[in-house]
């Protein structure tokens, strides 16, 4: 089989399209012929050297297909089976062998490249915005990048929880996105200072929380943009990691909370996996929220892709048509 093997860290051209053994399903596993794998800022970390593998390997934590084969002791699904996934790494590729247990079934009316495109940003903008910090009405947020994909998504599940969002954007065109999303107020942060205008825009009080994704660039007036005992939660890194400090400028800021959350921490288990995909699966199908694909990358072009969303130049999900 095909698949993109990464055999050092380094820019997007160590990704190579090679020739590679085809995987057997061991006990508790299924093996899933792949049509799209998600292209997401993980596997950039991933490919960096920023989260650590052993190498060579085929990255890419997110996928969508058919399942072909399984091993012994599978209950959870069945060959022929529709299923994605999102957390286990190879789908750049193929196919892939992934333990069943984190398999879910994509339901009928549910296009398969849709349901690749949703688990991970989906499910991340769900943890965040139901269990980190359980947004409501009567709640402010500020949603950094949220003409982005994952932005993009949790700014449409804050709206739905009844919260009101303050979206930040670098262009126009990403503010739209953004704006058509739910969001109440968007700032352009590349010809505003993002914090001043949240506090205006919260008559001096601050949001109760902030959803940052970019890190080092955000990070320090992120914590401004709170009011007292607000919760800073930094879930990403797009510009690269925050710079360590001092944990009392959260006490001199207003008793802040600050948490660096992961999705892996919020599908602990089969159930939780299932009653997150289920919400997400059950909104999409609804048509309660949208999801955007921006582009679709040949598995040939995975080292394009990365350019691509590395560069800022995405308005919506990535993905590569395996």
């Amino acid at each position: 089989m095909k698949a993109v093997l990464m055999r050092e860290n380094g820019g997007p051209d160590v990704l190579r399209l090679e020739e590679v053994e085809m995987p057997k399903p061991g006990p508790g596993e299924a093996r899933v012929r792949l049509e799209y794998a998600g292209v997401n800022f993980i596997d950039i970390y991933g490919r960096k050297g920023l989260y650590k593998g052993q190498l060579p390997r085929i990255i890419g934590d997110e996928g969508a297909g058919v399942v072909d084969a399984v091993g012994r002791r599978v209950t959870e699904v069945t060959v022929g089976d529709r299923v994605a996934y999102a957390m286990q790494t190879g789908s750049y590729a193929e196919y892939a062998v992934i333990p069943s247990m984190y398999l879910v079934q994509i339901p009928d009316g549910i296009e398969t490249r849709l349901a690749a495109a949703a688990m991970l940003q989906g499910m991340t903008a769900h943890y965040l915005a139901v269990s980190t910090y359980p947004l409501d009405a009567g709640h402010t947020a500020l949603v950094h990048a949220a003409g982005g994909g994952t932005g993009r998504l949790l700014t449409q599940v804050a709206r739905l929880r009844g919260a009101r969002v303050i979206g930040t954007a670098s262009t126009e065109e990403k503010a739209n996105l953004a704006r058509s999303a739910g969001a109440s107020d968007v700032i352009i942060y590349t010809s505003s200072d993002f914090e001043a205008e949240t506090m205006r825009l919260t008559n001096g009080r601050g949001v109760d929380v902030v959803y940052d994704s970019v890190g080092q660039a955000t990070f320090e007036k992120s914590l401004g943009c709170l009011r007292p005992r607000g919760m800073m939660v930094l879930f990403g890194q797009s510009s690269g990691p925050v710079a360590p400090f001092d944990p009392l400028v959260l006490n001199r800021k207003g008793s802040l909370f600050l948490t660096r959350p992961t999705l892996a921490n919020y599908v602990s288990d089969r159930d939780e996996l299932l009653r997150r995909s289920g919400d997400l699966l059950g909104w999409i199908a609804r048509k309660e929220i949208e999801l955007r694909i921006d582009k679709v990358f040949r598995l040939s072009d995975a080292a394009s892709a990365h350019k691509y969303l590395e560069g800022r130049m995405s308005t919506g999900k990535v993905l590569l048509q395996t």
